[in-house]
């Protein structure tokens, strides 16, 4: 009689997932960063938001309409598409290329922002500087992250940090906007769940 072979193994291990920022969360987060840019630039005087795609955009608004709630003033924001100035074009399937969209009144002598949703390596804030050059001259830059999750691999550093989530290379962060994705959370992926 034969018997069934019987798998020893153990069962796979089901990768853990933390929520680190809920809905409310981010909202306040965001309120905060725009306080912190009204504090440190004296008002958002001569001020430009740009976000970087994908989740930038949305943010550099809501930070935008967050200035203007708080102080009565307008601070114009646009977008900066980085694609064709990354470094791993080679590497990875090709992009769409989006629209890059300045405000009136461009970006030459002002304070730009830039805005992203997860500061990492820093090659993203990279191809963001080297985008900008060919947009105009901005008399200073500045960056704006909800998220800083460390691990750089160039000297960039965030001068607004929502929330900094200290993490491993075997991890990764994951945020959804109700703009883009229907909600707004920032999610930690990593590890295993037993």
């Amino acid at each position: 009689m034969a018997y069934p072979p019987t798998d020893q193994s153990p069962p796979p291990r089901q990768p853990s997932v933390k929520v680190i920022l809920a809905s409310a969360d981010v909202q306040r987060v965001v309120d905060r960063i725009a306080h912190q840019i009204l504090e440190k630039t004296q008002g958002a005087a001569d001020t430009v938001l740009l976000g970087i795609p994908t989740r930038g955009a949305p943010l550099a608004k809501r930070l935008a309409a967050r200035i203007s709630t708080f102080e009565d003033v307008t601070v114009p924001a646009g977008v900066l598409d980085i694609t064709l100035y990354r470094d791993d074009l080679r590497r990875h399937a090709t992009r769409a290329v989006g629209p890059t969209q300045v405000p009136p009144g461009g970006i030459d002598g002002r304070r730009v922002i830039l805005v992203d949703d997860v500061l990492f390596s820093g090659r993203t804030v990279r191809a963001a500087l080297d985008a900008l050059n060919d947009v105009g001259r901005p008399a200073s830059v500045q960056l704006a992250v909800l998220v800083d999750r460390g691990h750089r691999e160039l000297p960039i550093r965030a001068d607004y940090v929502g929330k900094n989530i200290p993490t491993s290379l075997a991890e990764s962060v994951k945020v959804t906007l109700a703009e883009t994705d229907g909600t707004d959370e920032v999610r930690l992926y990593g590890g295993a769940l037993s």
